[in-house]
């Protein structure tokens, strides 16, 4: 993608993101930190902060869960993706959350999430007792009509992409 068609996906994935907060009444989430190659979801994040949206954000740990932080800083992560710096919260404060954010490589049309292999998010959300909508955001074409699964994947509730808020 050229820099102004990124910049055009960040505007519109940021306004989807920011609909389907409010049509949701979000008041606190969770979202991952994204890399150069995925959506940019930043603007939307300091845009929910500045709403007053608590914004919980994963450190990976090295027994395959995640921590949960409010961040007030990044590095990187122990495998080159951004973390955020902020007090450790544990594993399970994400329980609290009404909407979860996750990265995907694609997403089929069935809600199956097919993820970078190391499972943080599918043990994550596996986890959960009882688990908020939970959604993807990725480009327009990373919607395909199906991708590889096993038995511990997850499905996601919906997609957000460019040009679409997709529900399942």
């Amino acid at each position: 993608m050229t820099s102004s068609d990124r910049e055009r996906s960040t505007e519109k994935i940021t306004a989807h993101l920011i609909e389907l907060v409010t049509r949701l009444g979000v008041r606190s989430l969770s979202a991952y930190l994204p890399t150069n190659s995925e959506p940019n979801i930043r603007d939307f994040l300091n845009w929910a902060e500045d709403h007053g949206i608590q914004v919980l954000t994963p450190v990976s740990r090295d027994d395959g869960l995640l921590d949960w932080v409010v961040a007030t800083g990044e590095t990187e992560g122990q495998f080159g993706w951004p973390e955020p710096i902020g007090e450790v919260l544990g594993p399970i404060v994400i329980n609290d959350v009404d909407l979860i954010l996750v990265p995907a490589a694609s997403v089929d049309r069935t809600g199956m999430r097919l993820g970078w292999g190391r499972g943080y998010f599918d043990r994550t959300l596996g986890s959960m007792e009882k688990c908020p909508p939970v959604y993807a955001v990725i480009f327009d074409n990373e919607l395909v009509d199906s991708v590889p699964s096993e038995v511990h994947d997850k499905r996601v509730n919906g997609v957000v992409t460019p040009n679409a808020i997709v529900t399942f």
